[in-house]
């Protein structure tokens, strides 16, 4: 499995930012008030941080200690650090653009709208930081049989399959 590219998070939080200023525009355009995330949306990207590293380490500490790991175990964290790594990078750019749009205004932005945004972000950035940690926590080292290749020329394999006697 190939590690999340940094290049894909910040493709991903770009489109995020450009969708969040839309969507304030938009929603300014029809008369409406700009959107301002919750303030328990940061909390729950940093739980999400905690949960991710949480999962991984278990799979960190039996790779240091040289006990086999389940492969599911590790490959279920690391999907779950790399899930969370792409939603990071998707609530940081949304809030940047949230944020972006805000201080585009003549009028100076509230400050609880600022708040948010900010905390959004900072938290979606704790969340790209921790997922990227525990995806490398996730990393197996190579089966000692996978790293040398099969000579299968003096073997004709299986009766089944057209070998053996």
């Amino acid at each position: 499995m190939k590690r999340t590219s940094v290049g894909l998070l910040i493709v991903l939080a770009v489109f995020a930012a450009g969708g969040g200023f839309l969507l304030d525009h938009v929603l300014t355009t029809m008369g409406r008030t700009t959107f301002t995330p919750s303030l328990l949306l940061p909390v729950l990207l940093l739980l999400i941080a905690a949960a991710s590293l949480g999962v991984a380490w278990p799979v960190r500490t039996s790779v240091r200690s040289g006990i086999r790991i389940d492969p599911f175990r590790a490959t279920r964290a690391v999907t779950l650090a790399r899930a969370s790594s792409l939603v990071g990078a998707i609530m940081a750019g949304l809030g940047a653009g949230l944020f972006a749009f805000l201080l585009s205004r003549p009028i100076d932005p509230p400050v609880g709208s600022t708040v948010a945004m900010l905390a959004l972000i900072g938290s979606a950035v704790v969340l790209v930081i921790a997922a990227l940690i525990a995806e490398q926590f996730c990393t197996l080292p190579k089966d000692p049989d996978d790293s040398e290749p099969r000579d299968r020329t003096g073997d004709p394999g299986p009766a089944e399959f057209g070998g053996g006697h």
